[in-house]
């Protein structure tokens, strides 16, 4: 299915059947969100365009998307408003979600990119405020604590969490980017919705343990970068593509050499979707819902064309053999970071 200009008509991605329940958190939700970051943040801010971002939101909106996705550090600070702007008068037909916990520097922006994880109690109830009077909401559906502050303790940043739940500012808590240990001493003070973290065919990381951890426990997992920041699709074959206002120009994974090796995955991918007649992101979109039952993906995008081709992603049914294909695909060169 090649990206074009027009809204998807089938599948509709808010069908029953395209549902999906996060955990045990009495969350439901459409398999597939929408995930604002780089709408407004990190990537190449040449091809920034909000009047088309708004259009986004507002398609994905219109096809039954009902997980919209963003934070405070996006922009930042502009995503939210972005997103409030896109939502307004249609508040009720989403499950919104933002963050906080990450202060970023800008010193070097957009070249590097430096956050400080902030989880002290203070930082967290000044920053929901700050979010809902730009989204222009009197609650979020999803706060999510966007990294454990390793010089906070996780009692003392998850119960500032919790309180904003009991206060009716954020109706549902999660974290993200936890580990196993951090959950365990979180779920202590209070129940967890959800965890969210980079889950694709080129960061597996979290099915190791994370995952597992989530559904034996009833956490829903929300899975970020399903396309490998765009490198799933096809979008980024060469280095020399990425400007310099794009930070992915600087992760390892981009690199030359590791980004040459690294087309071995999007090779496989590919192989997979000419079976299918479909986009490889369609198929690698699919892998990752196939995962577990109580996930859901988050994919970006800044283009309703790329909406369009994203959500064909619920139309495809991958076979065991498949699966087996894709999982035996190399591991990626380079760290994430």
């Amino acid at each position: 299915m090649n990206a074009d200009s027009s809204t998807p008509t089938v599948p509709v991605a808010g069908s029953p059947a395209h549902r999906r329940a996060l955990g045990r958190s009495g969350l439901e939700v459409t398999a597939l969100g929408l995930g604002c970051m780089g709408m407004s943040w990190v990537y190449d801010e040449s091809s920034r365009d909000d009047a088309e971002s708004v259009r986004v939101i507002q398609a994905a909106v219109d096809n039954g998307v009902t997980l919209i996705d963003t934070a405070d550090l996006y922009g930042p600070f502009t995503n939210e408003v972005l997103v409030g702007k896109a939502l307004r008068g249609r508040r009720d037909e989403v499950t919104l979600a933002t963050k906080c916990g990450l202060v970023p520097d800008m010193t070097l922006y957009p070249r590097t990119v430096k956050v400080t994880p902030n989880g002290t109690p203070e930082h967290i109830r000044a920053s929901i405020d700050g979010s809902l009077s730009r989204l222009g909401v009197d609650h979020v559906d999803l706060y999510q604590l966007h990294r454990v502050d390793p010089e906070v303790p996780i009692e003392e940043s998850w119960g500032a969490m919790a309180e904003l739940q009991a206060e009716g500012k954020a109706v549902h808590i999660g974290l993200s980017e936890a580990g196993v240990a951090d959950l365990e001493r979180a779920a202590a003070v209070a129940p967890i919705a959800t965890l969210q973290s980079e889950l694709s065919l080129w960061s597996r990381d979290t099915l190791a343990e994370v995952l597992p951890w989530c559904t034996a426990h009833g956490v829903g997992f929300i899975a970020f970068s399903p396309l490998g920041r765009g490198f799933l699709a096809g979008a980024v074959r060469e280095t020399s593509t990425l400007s310099d206002t794009d930070f992915r120009a600087a992760m390892p994974r981009f690199q030359d050499g590791a980004l040459q090796q690294n087309l071995r995955i999007l090779a496989g991918v590919e192989a997979v979707a000419k079976r299918h007649d479909a986009a490889p992101s369609q198929v690698a979109l699919a892998w990752v819902l196939a995962q577990d039952p109580g996930l859901v993906a988050i994919p970006g995008c800044t283009v309703v064309g790329h909406l369009t081709e994203n959500l064909g992603a619920l139309g495809i049914e991958l076979t065991p053999g498949d699966l087996a294909e894709l999982d035996g695909l190399p591991a990626p060169v380079g760290t994430r970071f």
